[in-house]
């Protein structure tokens, strides 16, 4: 009668178990690369749901022989299990939690709290009844294995796999498994990382319940109790290192779905090409690294304390103690230990990693690594000449012992050549590279390392480009009258100007002056006073006017003659997404990086429909046209992340084909061909003929170097692919008077495309019909003429080439102003 009660108090408000095959499991945003590396994964709760099939049958018999023996025979109560918590009630006075069957407690998993009240066993008991009804065996077993804690952050049995043991729950063997079905009973207390001698004992229990059943021989049985614990944290397995990316794509989703986007399944895949990152990656710490190198050694981070043996008072030793050496009393157990945490705390650094210095010869050291013991050699710090100053450092080391202590806690750089001596680089540093033809991010690094500064410098550091903006200055030159052969004087001037807060007197980076000088040498010797003077001739509003069109903010360019050698605001995905212009044919395209969401059923959420730079069917230019007016607005860090305008709610986007979106021509073919030509001298003549060293004849840039070597630049280009390096410090200081963008920022920038653009084919630079060449004279860009021996070729829009014929003249050799800069001699104008 008090039992039939119940059930009528009860069953009106018991939730309807159907709701269970539709349940939804708090899993993970997961971040992938275009090619489907898992990025990392962001989330309170780690879980990877699996289905009933993928559960390994010998965990079933584990899971069942520590939790429930008789699941699938009893029809969701297990009445003598319940009868045993009674009489232990009974005679004990104390609620227990024994008598749960698997079936009871997805009930209160999936429905109810953990307080353990007689009304909540009761509700768990009846919802256990009508759970059996609607469910299959397998199905509940499914919802439990999911759903069920199993400590450090996991949720299901596949989580937990990944987090003691680093792989799928398919691929553990039998003590591993039993190890996993043991965890339910005390997940936080009594997992194999925080207490392995209780998991031990839980598991032996496990395999001794499976051997009694009959589930295991007993051959296994004695084999798997004798195994010791191999469990250890496995922490979100990445395939591919992209902090960077992975911020950015966060900070997005939270916007898009608050705090479900940590909770609801999101996978969301990248344009990050996995190939092209990783070379990122390479290129920059390498560069960064080799920087901090040639500007001398600071000195180890710390030093950290030896543990020295106690030992008890004995007179008859004390003499001899008083003479012995106290370095050769180490507490080695002690002091590794107390290293360790040491050690762990700092984690690594990209390319290095930390160590204690145990021992030093002249020859070299024994250095201490968690779990290892390393030697080493000189020759590995050799390097490590005293940082002075910047501009300066002290004399190389004669030995180990000049530059290594016991206790030293130091960086290494483990590589094919063995051990070196390295430290954290003090200059930080960008690399982004991205796709011309539709914006798509390929690689982006935006520090040498996130692991303590999450300020990513691709996307917000906003410094002086330099001489890397000087493109821009010249592509407006020709869109205003002037010629690849207009000739400007190179000579010294004196601007008084309110605007530039006084007198100003600009320079070239080398302090000579070359006299009249062709536009196209004046680019690729990137002569600063030739710029100066290009700029003051068409006026800087006209050139604001023509290079914002690259999708540089105008009100943080400067609106005087500094404009001319960068003197603005931007940062390295800025001058990325302005160069692509260049390397497309001259279309305006939207950086973006986010490809598509897609939900924890498959669904695709959203897909990035960017600009395509091409020319659309005569039939769509009106809708082209159109296309021109919204990449107006398609500005920000949002266009950034997903390189779309809309901000439609998922539930409203459909599955039909979103049309092509043509980006708007903003370069004449003419005008982009000619400045692409002469970018393309810049490194086949010019300050960036370092990249003659990667063998391509379809590279162009251009070097970039600001005032007192603050800022190093190099943005460049191959047929389809745009990369942009930047160094310098967060702080804004001289990087030393040998720094410059040929000497610090170009050799990253070949580094990653030697590996980026490895198998890309090299495309020509195809001539567009309103080009002409036309035979000129070199000193005066005039026409060449009749049988003149120095004359070479030169590219012109047609109608603009010159009328009017010079005498040849003899050419003076150009002496460049960068002379360790090259990699061989000077690739010559053509001469005819």
């Amino acid at each position: 009668m008090a039992i039939s009660g119940v059930y009528l108090y009860l069953a009106p408000s018991l939730p309807d178990a159907e709701t269970l095959k539709d349940v939804d499991l708090q899993t993970p945003l997961r971040v992938y690369t275009a090619d489907g590396l898992l990025i990392t994964e962001y989330g309170e709760k780690r879980r990877t749901p699996i289905t009933y099939q993928e559960i390994p049958p010998q965990f079933i018999d584990a899971l069942l022989a520590s939790e429930d023996d008789g699941f699938f025979e009893h029809s969701g109560i297990d009445f003598k299990g319940l009868a045993r918590a009674v009489f232990d009630l009974v005679t004990t006075g104390r609620k227990k939690s024994g008598g749960s069957t698997i079936t009871m407690q997805v009930a209160k998993n999936y429905y109810l709290s953990s307080e353990k009240t007689f009304t909540r066993k009761f509700t768990e008991i009846l919802l256990a009844l009508k759970i059996e009804q609607a469910l299959s065996k397998e199905e509940i077993l499914e919802l439990y294995v999911n759903k069920i804690y199993l400590g450090k952050r996991a949720y299901g049995i596949e989580a937990a796999a990944q987090v003691y043991y680093g792989k799928s729950i398919q691929e553990l063997n039998l003590a591993e498994l039993a190890m996993i079905a043991g965890l339910p009973q005390a997940p936080s207390a009594a997992n194999p990382i925080r207490s392995p001698e209780r998991a031990i004992s839980r598991r032996n229990y496990v395999l001794a319940r499976m051997y009694n059943l009959g589930k295991i021989s007993e051959a296994d049985f004695q084999t798997n109790i004798r195994k010791p614990t191999t469990a250890r944290y496995h922490g979100a397995t990445s395939e591919i290192s992209a902090p960077y990316v992975a911020e950015m794509i966060r900070q997005e989703m939270v916007r898009r779905y608050g705090n479900k986007a940590y909770t609801s399944g999101y996978s969301v895949y990248t344009t990050i090409n996995a190939s092209r990152q990783l070379a990122a990656n390479k290129a920059l710490q390498t560069g960064l690294l080799k920087y901090d190198r040639d500007h001398g050694y600071r000195g180890p981070q710390d030093n950290l304390e030896q543990i020295s043996l106690s030992v008890r008072s004995n007179p008859v030793i004390e003499e001899w103690l008083a003479k012995a050496d106290p370095s050769k009393d180490t507490d080695w157990p002690a002091t590794l230990a107390q290293w360790d945490e040491t050690l762990f705390e700092l984690g690594g650094y990209g390319m290095i990693e930390p160590a204690v210095v145990m021992s030093v010869q002249p020859e070299g050291g024994w250095v201490y690594s968690p779990g290892d013991v390393r030697w080493l050699p000189f020759s590995g710090m050799e390097w490590a000449a005293p940082y002075l100053s910047v501009n300066s450092i002290g004399s190389p080391p004669e030995s180990a012992l000049d530059v290594l202590s016991v206790g030293d806690l130091i960086w290494l750089q483990p590589s094919r050549e063995g051990l070196s001596l390295a430290q954290i680089p003090e200059a930080e540093g960008a690399l982004v590279s991205m796709n011309p033809i539709n914006g798509g991010i390929e690689s982006l690094v935006g520090g040498f390392s996130n692991s303590d500064n999450q300020f990513n410098r691709a996307t917000q550091a906003e410094r002086q480009p330099g001489s890397s903006f000087k493109p821009f200055i010249y592509s407006a030159a020709l869109d205003n009258g002037f010629t690849t052969a207009s000739l400007i004087n190179d000579a010294p001037v004196v601007f008084k100007d309110a605007s530039l807060e006084g007198t100003w007197r600009p320079e070239n980076y080398s302090g000579k002056f070359y006299g009249p000088t062709r536009l196209r040498e004046a680019l690729y010797r990137s002569q600063n006073l030739v710029s100066i003077r290009i700029l003051k001739q068409m006026g800087p509003p006209a050139a604001v006017r023509y290079i914002k069109e690259f999708g540089f903010n105008p009100a943080k360019m400067n609106k005087d003659l500094s404009l001319a050698l960068g003197a603005s605001s931007v940062t390295p995905l800025d001058v990325a997404t302005g160069y692509s212009v260049f390397a497309n044919g001259g279309y305006k395209i939207s950086p973006f990086v986010m490809q598509k969401i897609v939900s924890d059923t498959g669904e695709v959420l959203y897909e990035a429909n960017p600009y395509i730079a091409a020319t659309p069917p005569q039939t769509e230019q009106d809708e082209s046209e159109e296309s021109l007016v919204i990449s107006e607005d398609t500005k920000g860090d949002k266009q950034a992340i997903s390189g779309d305008v809309s901000d439609a709610d998922p539930a409203d986007i459909t599955d039909e084909q979103e049309p092509v979106r043509y980006a708007p021509r903003i370069m004449s073919p003419e005008n982009n061909y000619l400045t692409v030509s002469m970018m393309r001298d810049v490194i086949r003549r010019g300050t960036g003929r370092k990249a003659l060293a990667l063998g391509r004849n379809d590279l162009a840039g251009k070097t970039g170097t600001t005032n007192d070597q603050k800022d190093a630049w190099f943005a460049g280009f191959s047929s389809d692919l745009v990369a942009t390096v930047w160094i310098g410090f967060d702080q804004p200081s001289t990087l030393g008077r040998w720094a410059s963008g040929g000497t610090t920022a170009l050799p990253v920038w070949i580094d990653y495309m030697r590996d980026a653009v490895a198998d890309s084919p090299e495309r020509p630079l195809e001539l567009p019909e309103g080009i002409v060449t036309v035979r000129i004279d070199p000193e005066s860009g005039l026409l060449a003429s009749p049988g003149q021996s120095d004359a070479i070729f030169e590219y012109f829009k047609a109608g603009t080439a010159p009328t009017e014929y010079a005498r040849a003249k003899s050419i003076l050799p150009y002496q460049d102003e960068d002379t360790n800069s090259g990699t061989g001699s000077v690739i010559p104008e053509q001469l005819f």
